[in-house]
């Protein structure tokens, strides 16, 4: 099938494309080196599971920790279920109560409902309007019960960064472990000081230009006793997820993290000046807000919302233009405001009209100011056709 796409790409926070170098590296071991890393009896699977050691060890280098705290998962999905069902199944009755905040992912939220109905205690913490999670509450809320408390490295929608050294302090003092979603921050951000932070983490290659369907869990080696495995069958992972090694996953994960440390810093200020640039065209829009301007946020993600627009008309508008969401990928389908904005405290209305552009390493200056001239021009013919943008100064 071929296509040809015109539209500005600006939703890298619900996927980005394969890196080049990631393709050429995971080739081999799809067709040439197709071995199972499990076979130990030919040099199919020696030269499959070597691959799969060097690549465990290039990340392990990468991030900064042990290769015996990674396991390897199909996305951060599955690997925020097996963390946050595997807590409560094997220590519900020592401690049953889970923390988590109103504006995490829907897979923690979703998971969260289905433990309450298996009997587990939630607390759903509150946000500021700025988004950062209620610490004062945590401190109320959090008990000798809690078993895990789960909060968002950085969100998907908004880009602010939560204070996860104050919350694992929090969490520290009461014996309570502390799982983070950081799938939005790895590439972004500097990740110094994190995994001595939290006891469980969880990322997926596909936000960061590897591949679909590879998902990576930390686990620290103190916390990982709390845990029963995964997926059973085969004792691969030190037991903790059976199944066939996906080797060029693996090796695709790996060469995509390595790129990663390699460009951060000089993308990341790449993205946040652009993203800086967009924000300042955007906000020349008269009635146009920035949802947490000013807190710490992901350096390319902006969340916009305008005055006496219709979300879903303008989403569609630009829609001919550029690709650029209305929150998370995963919830696409709600016909809800934002759980995320609305937590906030903005209003249905507002959350309605906002739009989440997301930058990646391919935007260009071109890009962005094509976009602030399209959305401007957008939002202009639909204001026109409103009656309350009429009425607005009377």
């Amino acid at each position: 099938m071929n296509a040809t796409y015109t539209q500005i790409y600006l939703d890298y926070n619900a996927t980005t494309p394969c890196d080049e170098e990631v393709l050429n590296a995971m080739f081999p071991y799809y067709k040439m080196h197709f071995g199972n890393a499990s076979s130990s009896h030919h040099p199919y699977g020696w030269l499959a599971g070597d691959a799969v050691e060097n690549a465990s060890k290039d990340i392990a280098k990468s991030l900064g920790i042990s290769t015996k705290e990674l396991v390897y998962t199909s996305g951060a999905t599955e690997s925020i279920n097996s963390i946050l069902k595997g807590l409560y199944s094997k220590n519900k009755e020592e401690r049953n109560h889970i923390i988590t905040s109103k504006t995490e992912h829907k897979a923690v939220l979703d998971v969260c409902e289905f433990l309450e109905a298996q009997g587990a205690k939630i607390t759903y913490l509150d946000v500021t309007e700025n988004g950062i999670i209620d610490i004062e509450q945590l401190e109320r809320s959090i008990t000798s019960e809690t078993l895990v408390v789960a909060i968002l490295l950085a969100n998907n929608e908004t880009g602010i960064i939560q204070p996860i050294d104050t919350i694992s302090k929090i969490c520290q003092s009461h014996g309570s472990l502390l799982f983070s979603d950081a799938t939005q921050a790895l590439g972004k951000i500097n990740l110094d000081g994190f995994f001595n932070q939290v006891d469980y983490a969880c990322f997926s290659g596909h936000k960061i230009y590897g591949p679909k369907g590879m998902g990576l869990t930390f686990i620290k080696e103190q916390s990982k006793h709390y845990l029963d495995a995964f997926i059973q069958g085969g004792g691969q992972q030190r037991s903790l997820r059976g199944g066939t090694y996906n080797t060029p996953g693996i090796v695709g994960l790996a060469k995509a993290i390595n790129l990663m440390q390699t460009k951060q810093e000089a993308a990341s200020t790449q993205m946040q000046e652009l993203r800086d640039t967009l924000e300042k065209g955007l906000l020349a829009i008269d009635e146009s807000i920035v949802n947490g301007k000013d807190m710490s946020r992901l350096p390319n993600t902006l969340n916009m919302s305008f005055k006496y627009v219709d979300g879903e008309h303008l989403l569609l508008a630009l829609s001919r233009h550029m690709a650029v969401s209305n929150g998370s990928a995963c919830n696409s389908a709600a016909v809800n405001p934002s759980h995320v904005l609305t937590a906030m405290g903005i209003p249905s209305a507002l959350a309605f009209s906002s739009i989440r552009f997301s930058l990646g390493q391919y935007t260009t200056s071109e890009d962005i100011k094509k976009t602030i001239e399209i959305v401007s021009s957008e939002v202009a013919k639909l204001r026109a056709s409103n009656i309350l943008w009429e009425r607005r100064s009377v």
